[in-house]
């Protein structure tokens, strides 16, 4: 399994996803925080508030009890669960802050039909996502994917290359930067081929807990430094 995330990672770079341009904020504290496997954060930082939303994803930051719903030109989201994590995790010299976690049944706009279509022919589906913030809190830079695989309860796994949200949260962090924003998994969906229909079986299994496995963390010359983390966050 290590040996595949890491191959899995290095595509990741390879690919083009380490551009941090405009998403990586300059850390300006010194210390390196102390290492602590989940650590709940004392405080909620307004990474959220200034997350500016995705260019193919409906705006989910309103959605805060279940059956609310939000429309924008992109198309409507209505939640279906939601998890307050705010939890941290040490992978090495990177900090990983699961925020939240939310299940979102959306029904996209005509126009993000297409986008989508890489992924199911369900013209309305569920999706899985997490806002998370990571932070490299060495001196170093270093290459790291906050979501290699995901898994659920019903028995769905997922690599990096089905995320939605596309936000250049995998690759490069530079010393002491950080990366903010959102990864998301349709689940429970038709695939993206033609010939394959849901299954109505499929479509009544509930998401209870979903399992993410990081990447292992990389030094600048692509060498390990830190072996991957698995986290179970349950709804």
């Amino acid at each position: 399994m290590k040996k595949t995330l890491s191959i899995l990672f290095f595509i990741v770079i390879l690919a083009g996803c380490s551009s941090n341009a405009n998403s990586e904020k300059q850390n300006t504290a010194g210390e390196q925080t102390a290492k602590a496997t989940p650590q709940s954060t004392s405080s909620q930082k307004d990474s959220i508030d200034e997350y500016q939303p995705n260019a193919q994803v409906t705006d989910d930051r309103s959605l805060l009890k279940v059956n609310q719903t939000f429309s924008d030109d992109k198309g409507e989201a209505i939640l279906k669960d939601i998890k307050q994590v705010n939890q941290t995790y040490k992978i090495g010299n990177v900090e990983l802050t699961i925020k939240e976690m939310k299940l979102i049944h959306l029904r996209p706009d005509y126009s993000m039909i297409d986008y989508f279509h890489v992924l199911t022919h369900d013209e309305e589906f569920d999706f899985v996502k997490v806002f998370v913030d990571i932070k490299n809190t060495s001196s170093e830079k270093v290459n790291f994917a906050p979501v290699a695989l995901m898994k659920t309860n019903t028995g769905e796994t997922f690599d990096w290359n089905k995320d939605i949200y596309l936000e250049e949260l995998n690759g490069e962090l530079e010393a002491g930067a950080e990366k903010s924003g959102n990864l998301g998994f349709i689940v429970n969906a038709a695939s993206g081929h033609a010939h394959d229909e849901p299954s109505a079986d499929k479509k009544k299994k509930e998401i209870k807990w979903i399992e993410i496995t990081t990447s292992d963390v990389f030094d600048q010359n692509h060498k390990k430094i830190s072996d991957s983390q698995k986290i179970k966050i349950e709804f």
